[in-house]
C-alpha cells in the first residue's frame, strides 16, 4: 500500500512524479524469470486482509451518527491519515465512512465485492469488475480515503462523457466528506484547467492529462528539475510554477485500464508546433496524382494487417521515370518516396466514415477503440494533409513535433498507480511486466445471468447483414430490447439503411451523434428498442432495464464483427446481464470481415474457407473457434508493436537526454 512516511518528500515537491530508471539488458532478463512469481506474490498480498468484516462492522456505529457528528467524524479521521498513513484500522473506518455517505447523499450503498474493489484499488493493483458491478461507485472508496490522507487523485476516464458523468453522479459523496471536485474536458482553458486539478479529486481522460502533462513539460524544460522549482517558489520566482497546470502525478485511478494502459499504447501522444515543414498545394496533388497512378500488386504492395504500404521496385522505377522532368521537391528519391507512400496510405488505408468523419469541410479523426472524434487531432508527416485534398477539404499547415510521450511511460510516472476494468486477465502479463500492475479479480455482487447465443459465421457480408436484420426484426416483434454492435460508423449507416428498408424502426449512436449520447444511451433498455451502435456503447455505458424487459429475457446484444481483441467484443457482451438482470449475446460474423481477411493464419482461413458454405453458415463452436485464431493473431502483432514501441522510446529517450532536447 502506498506509504505516505515514505513519500513525503516527494508529495510535497513542486511537481511530484517517479522517476523510472532504465533498465538494463540483465535487469530485464531478469524481471522475466521473476515476474510470473512476483505478480501472484503482488496479488496474493493484496487479498490477504480480511476488510468486508471490519469495514461492515464500523458502518453499524457510523449508521445512527447525525449529519453533525458525522462531519466530525471525517476530520478526524483525515487528521489521523494525514499524520499515521493507511493503517488498516484507519482504511477500514475511511471506508465505512464513504459508503456511509454514499447512502446519506446518493442513497447508493457500496456493495462488499465494491469494498474489495476499492482495498485492491489502494493496494496499487488492477481491480478486475464484471461489467455492470458499479466501477465508478467503487473508486470513490480509494480516492475519498487517499484525498482525505493529502494525496490529490486523478480518476482517468476514456472520454469527456464518462467524465462529467461520473464526476456530476459522485460529487455529492466528495462534498459531504469535506473535498473538492474538479472535471477536465477539451474545451477549457489553462485557468480552469488549473484550477480542476488543484481540486482533492480530479476526473479527466487519459488523452487531456497527457496532453496536459506534455504541455507542462514545455513550460519547465527538459527535466522538471524539483530542486530547482522549490527554489524558485521560496525566493519568489514562481514564473514557471504560474505557467503549470498540474500539481504532478500522484495518485492515477485508471478506469477502463485495459483500454488506456494497453490498447491505446501503441500510438506515441505528441504535441505540434508551428515552423514545421510547409509543402504548397501543388506538392500534394502532385503526390496524390502519382499514387492513384500506381497499381497495386505491381507497383506497391498493401500489408492490411501491419497497415503498412511499401513501394516495391518496379513501383520505384515507375516513380522515378514519372517524375525525371519535375524539378524542387521531386528531385530527392527519398522525398518523392515517402511522400507518395503516404498519398498511398491516406487512398487507400484511411476510409471515410472508418478512420475519420467530413464536418464543416474538416477532417475528424474517429478514434477506433471508443468510436468517439478525437478533437483537434491530427496525423503527421503530411499525411493529414493529404487526407485533406483527398476529401477536397481545406489545407491546414503541417506542423512539427514539439513534445511526444506514449502511455507506457506516462503512467510509470505516477507514484502510485491503480486500475480498473471488466476485461483484465488476458493481458495480466503485460499489466505487470510494463506498469508493476498486479491483477486482482472481484467476484460477482449477484450470480450472472447473462447466456452466450453461439456464433454464426457467414460466407459473405451480404448474407451476414441480412441474418441479422432478420435477427432484430424477430426480437423488436416480441419486445426485447437490442443494442447491435458494429465497427465503424459507414457499417451502422449501412445496417441502418437495411433495417429503415426492412420497416424495423431503431436509432443510431455513433460518431456523429456523439451530442445525443447520453439520451440514446438512458433508453436503450425500453421495451421493443433497436439501437445501433459502434464502440461508443461498448464502454462505460449503463443500459437500465424496466421490469417487463427483465421477464422478457432482457437485453439482446448482437455483434456484427469481431474486434481487434477480444476484451472489446467482451466490454460489448457485458452491456447485457448486468448485476443479476437477465440477457443474451450473439455474434455474427463473416468470411469478408476485416479481422479474418487479414489474418495471417493461413492454416485457420484456409479450414474456415473450406467449411463454410455459400448460404449455409458455420454454427456453434467450430465458428467460434475459427474467428477466436485470427483474432489472437492480431492480439499477438499488436503486443509485438507495443513491445517494440516501448523499447524505441526508451532508446529515444536517452538519445535526446544526451542532446538535451524534450522527449
Amino acid at each position: 500500500m502506498f506509504d505516505i512516511a515514505r513519500q513525503q518528500t516527494a508529495l510535497h515537491s513542486a511537481y511530484p512524479e517517479r522517476s523510472v530508471p532504465r533498465e538494463s539488458w540483465f535487469d530485464q532478463q531478469g524481471g522475466k524469470l521473476t515476474s510470473p512469481v512476483m505478480r501472484r506474490l503482488r496479488e496474493r498480498t493484496a487479498m490477504r486482509t480480511e476488510v468486508v468484516g471490519p469495514v461492515n462492522e464500523q458502518g453499524g456505529a457510523l449508521a445512527i451518527l447525525r449529519d453533525d457528528q458525522l462531519r466530525e467524524e471525517i476530520v478526524r479521521v483525515r487528521d489521523r491519515l494525514r499524520r499515521e498513513g493507511f493503517s488498516n484500522e484507519l482504511v477500514f473506518r475511511s471506508f465505512a465512512l464513504v459508503r456511509e455517505v454514499a447512502q446519506r447523499t446518493i442513497g447508493q450503498r457500496h456493495y462488499d465485492v465494491q469494498i474489495l474493489g476499492g482495498w485492491v484499488l489502494l493496494n496499487g493493483c488492477v481491480a478486475e469488475m464484471a461489467t455492470g458491478e458499479g466501477k465508478t461507485l467503487t473508486a470513490t472508496l480509494a480516492a475519498a480515503t487517499a484525498a482525505l490522507a493529502g494525496v490529490p487523485v486523478h480518476i482517468i476516464t476514456v472520454n469527456d462523457y464518462l467524465t462529467a458523468r461520473d464526476a456530476d453522479e459522485m460529487s455529492p459523496i466528495y462534498r459531504m466528506l469535506g473535498l473538492t471536485v474538479g472535471v477536465i474536458t477539451h474545451e477549457q482553458d489553462p485557468v480552469a484547467r488549473r484550477a480542476a486539478y488543484a481540486c482533492d479529486v480530479t476526473y479527466c481522460t487519459n488523452k487531456e492529462l497527457a496532453f496536459d502533462y506534455l504541455r507542462d513539460r514545455l513550460a519547465v524544460g527538459r527535466q522538471p528539475n524539483r530542486i530547482q522549482l522549490q527554489l524558485e517558489k521560496l525566493y519568489g520566482d514562481a514564473t514557471r510554477l504560474r505557467n503549470l497546470v498540474l500539481r504532478g502525478l500522484c495518485f492515477g485511478i485508471v478506469d477502463e485500464a485495459d483500454s488506456i494502459l494497453v490498447d491505446e499504447a501503441r500510438v506515441p501522444l505528441i504535441i505540434s508546433g508551428s515552423g514545421g515543414q510547409v509543402l504548397e498545394k501543388p506538392i500534394y496533388e502532385t503526390a496524390l496524382a502519382l499514387a492513384r497512378g500506381l497499381t497495386r500488386g505491381d507497383d506497391f504492395e498493401i500489408d492490411l494487417r501491419e497497415r503498412s504500404i511499401r513501394l516495391t521496385p518496379t513501383g520505384q522505377a515507375q516513380l522515378a521515370a514519372r517524375t525525371k522532368d519535375l524539378t524542387g521537391f521531386w528531385t530527392g528519391p527519398r522525398r518523392r518516396h515517402e511522400l507518395v507512400r503516404q498519398a498511398l496510405t491516406a487512398l487507400h488505408l484511411f476510409h471515410r466514415d472508418a478512420h475519420y468523419l467530413v464536418r464543416d469541410e474538416k477532417i475528424q479523426i474517429i478514434d477506433e477503440y471508443t468510436g468517439r472524434i478525437m478533437g483537434d487531432r491530427s496525423w503527421e508527416q503530411g499525411l493529414h494533409q493529404l487526407i485533406e485534398l483527398k476529401e477536397a477539404c481545406p489545407l491546414t499547415p503541417m506542423h512539427s513535433s514539439l513534445a511526444r510521450i506514449t502511455y507506457q511511460r506516462f503512467f510509470r510516472r505516477y507514484l502510485w498507480l491503480a486500475g480498473m476494468t471488466g476485461t483484465a486477465q488476458e493481458i495480466a502479463t503485460e499489466l505487470w511486466q510494463v506498469y508493476r500492475l498486479a491483477t486482482v479479480t472481484i467476484p460477482t455482487n449477484r450470480p450472472l445471468q447473462r447466456r452466450g447465443v453461439g456464433e454464426r459465421l457467414f460466407s459473405t457480408a451480404e448474407e451476414k447483414w441480412d441474418a441479422v436484420v432478420e435477427r432484430i426484426a424477430g426480437l423488436h416483434q416480441r419486445g426485447r430490447p437490442v443494442l447491435v454492435g458494429t465497427k465503424s460508423v459507414s457499417a451502422s449507416e449501412l445496417l441502418s439503411e437495411k433495417l429503415t428498408a426492412a420497416g424495423v424502426p431503431h436509432v443510431i449512436l455513433n460518431a456523429r451523434q456523439d451530442k445525443e449520447e447520453a439520451d440514446i444511451v438512458s433508453k436503450a433498455g425500453q421495451p421493443g428498442r433497436v439501437t445501433v451502435a459502434t464502440n461508443m456503447a461498448g464502454r462505460g455505458t449503463d443500459i437500465k432495464l424496466l421490469p417487463e424487459v427483465a421477464k422478457a429475457g432482457g437485453l439482446y446484444v448482437l455483434a456484427t464483427e469481431r474486434h481487434e481483441a477480444g476484451r472489446i467484443d467482451r466490454q460489448l457482451y457485458g452491456r447485457s446481464g448486468r448485476q443479476g438482470d437477465p440477457g443474451s449475446f450473439e455474434t455474427v460474423t463473416s468470411l469478408e470481415d476485416e479481422l479474418l481477411t487479414t489474418s495471417r493464419r493461413l492454416l485457420w482461413r484456409w479450414m474456415a474457407r473450406a467449411l463454410v458454405r455459400r448460404g449455409k453458415p458455420l454454427q456453434g463452436t467450430v465458428a467460434a473457434f475459427l474467428v477466436r485464431q485470427a483474432q489472437r493473431s492480431a492480439e499477438s502483432l499488436h503486443i509485438r508493436i507495443r513491445r517494440d514501441l516501448l523499447q524505441h522510446e526508451d532508446q529515444l529517450e536517452t538519445s535526446l537526454a544526451f542532446s538535451g532536447r524534450l522527449e
